[in-house]
């Protein structure tokens, strides 16, 4: 079968020949690949950056860890890869998919998931997002936090801040279910004052971030209290797109009442991520097959990998490779 393999950390994928997978036992499935998408994750995990990253076996691996696939009997799903993704033929785990709607198609219900991952996991598992929160998504111009805006409305949120670099896309999200955008490229002072008149007006609830780094560290000085009684802050990190280390006060810690998380693989217990499978997954493919939840994708073909790899996809798109 034809796949995208890396051999060595850090290396490109190349476009090869390579063994079909073979089912190992009772729980896997063998299935036709259709559509992966290329995320961050993926691009971190391949060069050894991710937390989650091991070396490569010398005669390589396939890349990619999730996808939309064919089962035999041609019902098309989501489906979570054993053998890796970026290929033909994939093994999959048979308790973790799901159906596809037919109205959905294939680059849209390979670029979601993850999002819905990166996005309603932390809402609902690690805030405990609830209806009326006023919700800050910090790097909401990527693709999950543009998946991230929606869902919040969608659970509810009475208002949704959006943070990011791009103005164009912090445009288009104040039309996506987002009330108000902070631009993170303001100096320091302009941010925090905006961020502080925010919160005094209408206090933040839930804060699912995508960048920390300095970013982190000022809104986190903004929700600095003063001795005065405070509404519960679920501060979520999701990613680190700004930096991996912060520094913060123990006053903050103090002075509000503030819960500091994170939400990402290890951090979920497994009837949260059977949930993520069981509930949350079919409810957002229903919600994109309606059109209540949009997504944009970049459509690349597999022989192409090498190529497109390190592709610059503008903010608020996914690369989708179709096979």
């Amino acid at each position: 079968m034809k796949a995208a393999v890396m051999y060595q950390k850090g290396e490109l994928p190349q476009y090869v020949d390579f063994p079909e997978p073979a089912i190992q036992n009772s729980d896997e499935l063998l299935v036709t690949v259709k559509a992966v998408a290329i995320k961050h994750f993926d691009k971190g995990h391949a060069a050894g950056k991710h937390y989650s990253s091991n070396e490569p076996a010398a005669s390589g691996r396939v890349i990619g860890g999730d996808g939309v696939c064919l089962l035999e009997d041609g019902t098309r799903v989501y489906g979570m890869a054993i053998s890796g993704m970026l290929a033909e033929k994939a093994t999959i785990h048979k308790d973790r998919i799901v159906k596809i709607p037919d109205e959905l198609d294939d680059a849209a219900a390979a670029a979601l998931p993850n999002a819905v991952i990166g996005a309603a996991m932390g809402l609902q598992f690690k805030a405990g997002i609830k209806p009326g929160d006023v919700v800050l998504v910090n790097g909401a111009t990527g693709f999950t936090g543009r998946v991230a805006v929606q869902i919040a409305k969608h659970y509810g949120a009475k208002r949704v801040i959006v943070t990011g670099r791009n103005q164009k896309s912090l445009d288009d999200l104040l039309t996506m279910g987002g009330d108000e955008a902070v631009s993170v490229l303001q100096d320091d002072e302009q941010f925090m004052a905006r961020i502080k008149a925010i919160h005094a007006q209408t206090p933040i609830d839930v804060i699912i971030d995508y960048l920390w780094g300095h970013i982190a560290e000022m809104i986190l000085a903004c929700l600095k209290g003063d001795g005065s009684f405070t509404n519960k802050i679920r501060y979520v990190s999701v990613g680190s797109m700004a930096g991996d280390i912060i520094q913060l006060s123990a006053a903050n810690l103090r002075s509000v009442d503030l819960q500091l998380t994170g939400s990402g693989l290890g951090a979920w217990s497994k009837q949260e991520v059977s949930q993520l499978f069981t509930g949350i997954l079919p409810e957002m493919f229903a919600l994109a097959a309606e059109g209540k939840l949009k997504v944009d994708t970049i459509n690349v073909k597999l022989e192409d990998i090498a190529e497109l790899w390190n592709l610059d996809v503008p903010d608020g798109q996914r690369l989708v490779v179709t096979i």
